[in-house]
Formats: structure tokens, C-alpha cells, sequence
């Protein structure tokens, strides 16, 4: 838990203020979405700066993803789940709606399949043109080339402006953003925000769409240590939150440096207890395919 608020943010287009009662957060959760995923993104929404008030949405929820969902709302949450393909097909459905509340304003930060599902191969296309979100074991000088559930290092730059080389966090075929050096050279806002350390390939970034903007990020900085504990996996660093908080700052503020977030320094959520949902049906065990998260 955080010792200290964020006092200041950058203005920018859909930027909200730490802790203002405001701040709403609407989570996918359904078949689309591994079992934990989605509470863990709301754990860590939930007891970042801004306290967001947080609603799952889904076709089993009281409420799914639409137009009336969305209104109000300034994140809108993709967890990890199955297989991209498999998972497409259950939320194509809320492509357009997901395109007026980016292109409103509105922030899309996708998780692991969350990032892959913000690309076009397939997915909702909310990246700019020649941009795309590709599976990371599989390119040149990959760290990991599996498609079990470990860690791997990230070199990540903070909203501060400070790097922290080789960190550690949870992977699991996680994606990698390519094709974002044209367009930040052509359109000139936007980063990355972290990038794999072995290769070099981006691992989180942030991009506009329209008057919103769009966070990816292919490991998972919202995992829970019921994840680590589940599979045997340990993170040499400890498990913290600080690069998942930082993500959440660099999306709302369209990756603008010089945000003073003190927060990110918090090494456990409130709350960080297992996930029973998680722990008994596990991740990266339920298709031949594994688990996208």
C-alpha cells in the first residue's frame, strides 16, 4: 500500500487526478479472461493512486460491455484469457463500442491477451497503423521461448524518467508491440514504456487513438502471489507493484515523463491473499494452446 499520494499529474486529454472520486474502471470478465485475471487488474486499480471505483463487465455480469457500460468510465481493463483466436470470437462484439470510448477519450489498457487483442491479427485495432502485437517466444533472442508460466526481465522506464534495468515480473506468452518506432517518429507522442531485456523487443508501450490512449503491456506487473505461488515460481525481486502502478500513470497521462508517483515504490496490494478461482483451475493448463495472460 501506498505511503504517500500523488500530488501533481501533467494535464492532458482524458488525464484524471490520483484519488479523485471520479475515477471509474470497467474490467472484462468472462470467458474471454483466465479465472483471477480480472480481479488482480482490479486489485491493482483498486489500491493504485487513484482508487478506482471498479465494475466487471461481461455476458455473465450485471452489466457486459457496451455503450451505457462505458459511460462515465475512464479505464477500460482486458485481462489475459485464452487463446487469441478462441477469445476474438467472444469479444468482437464490443468493437465498436470500444472504439467510440477510445477515440472519445476513453483508456484501453490491455493485460497480456488484452495486448494482443488491442492489435489486428486479429483484434480491435487500436494501434496505429503498422503496429502490432506479436507473441514474444517466438522472436530472435527471446528470454523465454516457452509457453509456461515463469518470469523474465524488463529493462522499465518509469513516468519519473528513471530506468530500472533487468527487473524481474510474471510472463506467461505474453506479447511483444511492434512497429511503434515510425509512428512515434510520424505522430511524435506516445512511448515505450518497457522493453524486454534480453532482445530489446517492446513489452509495454502507450499509443493514441483517436482523443484517447492505449497501454499495453505483455507480462503481467499485476500478479498476484498466489500466481507465483500456484506454479513454484519465484521473482528474484520480490513480488512489487510498482511497474503496474507506473503502467496505470504512463496510460492515463499518454506517457508524459515527470510524474512524481511516490506510490510505485509499494511492494504488496492490501488484500494480497489467494485467488481460490486462480489456484484451482490454474493458467496455461486449460487449452493445448495454452493461456494468453
Amino acid at each position: 500500500m501506498r505511503n504517500t499520494l500523488l500530488a501533481t499529474m501533467v494535464t492532458v486529454a482524458g488525464a484524471i487526478a490520483p484519488t479523485d472520486s471520479s475515477s471509474k474502471a470497467l474490467v472484462y470478465r468472462g470467458p474471454a479472461a483466465c479465472p483471477g485475471c480480472p480481479e488482480a487488474i482490479a486489485k491493482l486499480l483498486k489500491s493504485s493512486p487513484w482508487e478506482f471505483h471498479v465494475t466487471y463487465a461481461g455476458p455473465d455480469e450485471d452489466v457486459d460491455v457496451d455503450e451505457n457500460s462505458l459511460k462515465g468510465v475512464q479505464v477500460y481493463a482486458q485481462a489475459g484469457g485464452p487463446d487469441l483466436d478462441d477469445a476474438w470470437k467472444r469479444v468482437k462484439k464490443y468493437n465498436g463500442s470500444l472504439h467510440d470510448f477510445v477515440s472519445s477519450g476513453g483508456h484501453y489498457m490491455g493485460f497480456c491477451l488484452g495486448a494482443y487483442l488491442a492489435g489486428n491479427s486479429p483484434g480491435f485495432g487500436l494501434l496505429p497503423r503498422g503496429a502490432d502485437a506479436i507473441d514474444e517466444r517466438s522472436q530472435h533472442g527471446a528470454q523465454v521461448s516457452s509457453e509456461k508460466d515463469t518470469v523474465i526481465q524488463v529493462d522499465w522506464t518509469f513516468s519519473s524518467g528513471s530506468t530500472e534495468k533487468n527487473r524481474w515480473v510474471y510472463f506467461q506468452d505474453g506479447a511483444a508491440i511492434t512497429g511503434l518506432n515510425k509512428t512515434f517518429k510520424s505522430e511524435g507522442h506516445g512511448r515505450v514504456i518497457a522493453t524486454y531485456s534480453k532482445n530489446g523487443d517492446v513489452a509495454a508501450s502507450v499509443t493514441p487513438y483517436g482523443k484517447g490512449w492505449v497501454g499495453l503491456v505483455g507480462p503481467h506487473p499485476e500478479a498476484t502471489s498466489d500466481w507465483y505461488s500456484e506454479y513454484g515460481i519465484k521473482n528474484p525481486d520480490g513480488i512489487k507493484f510498482d511497474m503496474g502502478y507506473d503502467f496505470i500513470t504512463a496510460t492515463l497521462n499518454g506517457g508524459q515523463f515527470n510524474v512524481s508517483q511516490s506510490a510505485t515504490t509499494s511492494t504488496r496490494q492490501a488484500g494480497d491473499t489467494p485467488m481460490s478461482t486462480a489456484a484451482a483451475v490454474g493458467r496455461g493448463h486449460l487449452n493445448p494452446l495454452a493461456w494468453l495472460y
